[in-house]
């Protein structure tokens, strides 16, 4: 794709940007080269604009392994062993590796982002579509994906994480702040959100499933450890635990909100260690075994 000055300038780009544009490549040139340009020359907030404004191509990248301060590229981004930043690493499309990904303040893609290894950013990551590691996931601030999101190993941030789709790991799941799935959450180990934890389906842990704040999911909530919030639990069926159930204090339990009354004893079971204080709604079905 050639980019021209009108081109470019209909997007009402910054006068710094436009300048530079106008300067270093006479107005117009080739998109991805000056994509590659702006981040040889330290302007990568602004390659990542021009790839909001323009978008991706079907253009696929090859290479054997990237270490470098930044790289944007608009298509999809393949690389055989692993890639390491210091900034950010971004592809218009899929961004996929044979090894891990590393990026000092974000990892974004289109599309899907795949990784063999590990995820980890300083900042966010971000995908439209999918995002897959073969070890852990770890960002700094959000995790953002559009579809689906599984880690073998944890998935760990410091703000909030938010999957489209079903949000899986085959460890932990742990977010700073807020934690949010289109589907169901699903973790070998612990679940836990520093605020908000809630599922449009099902919440399963190997472990325990706490929130700062509340806890909610449109079908159960099952964990072999404990289910703990600072504020309400809210469950379209059932919420049973092998340890304790408990709520904030003011707060309540809410089993079977999706379920008649007269299913409760079927699909609205609430068992723990003990009857949980705060209990509202559901059928109590005794100490868990």
């Amino acid at each position: 794709m050639e980019l021209t000055k009108q081109f470019v300038k209909a997007k009402n780009p910054c006068t710094g940007g436009y300048r530079w544009f106008i300067r270093d490549h006479n107005g117009h040139g080739d998109y991805q080269a000056i994509l590659d340009a702006l981040v040889a020359d330290g302007r990568v907030d602004d390659a990542c604009w021009l790839l909001d404004q323009f978008g991706p191509v079907d253009t696929v990248l090859r290479l054997d392994a990237v270490d470098a301060h930044a790289i944007v590229f608009a298509g999809t981004l393949e690389v055989r062993s692993g890639i390491n930043v210091d900034t950010l690493v971004r592809a218009g499309r899929h961004l996929c590796t044979g090894g891990g990904i590393r990026a000092g303040t974000a990892i974004v893609a289109g599309s899907d982002i795949q990784a063999a290894g590990n995820l980890a950013s300083g900042g966010h990551i971000r995908a439209g579509g999918d995002i897959s590691a073969g070890w852990g996931i770890e960002a700094a601030t959000q995790l953002d994906a559009g579809g689906h999101c599984r880690a073998k190993w944890d998935i760990q941030t410091g703000g909030d994480i938010v999957a489209g789709l079903m949000l899986q790991a085959d460890g932990s799941i742990q977010a700073g702040h807020a934690l949010r799935s289109g589907r169901g959450i699903k973790a070998g180990a612990d679940i836990s959100a520093g605020h908000d934890l809630a599922a449009a389906q099902g919440i399963l842990a190997g472990g325990n499933v706490t929130a700062g704040n509340h806890i909610e999911s449109a079908w159960g909530i099952k964990a072999l450890g404990d289910i703990l919030a600072q504020g309400a639990i809210r469950a379209g069926e059932g919420v049973e635990a092998g340890g304790e159930i408990g709520c904030g204090a003011g707060y309540g339990i809410y089993a079977g909100l999706q379920v008649r009354r007269d299913a409760w004893a079927d699909s609205a079971r609430i068992q723990a260690r003990q009857r949980p204080d705060g209990l509202i709604s559901g059928h109590w079905a005794g100490s868990a075994s």
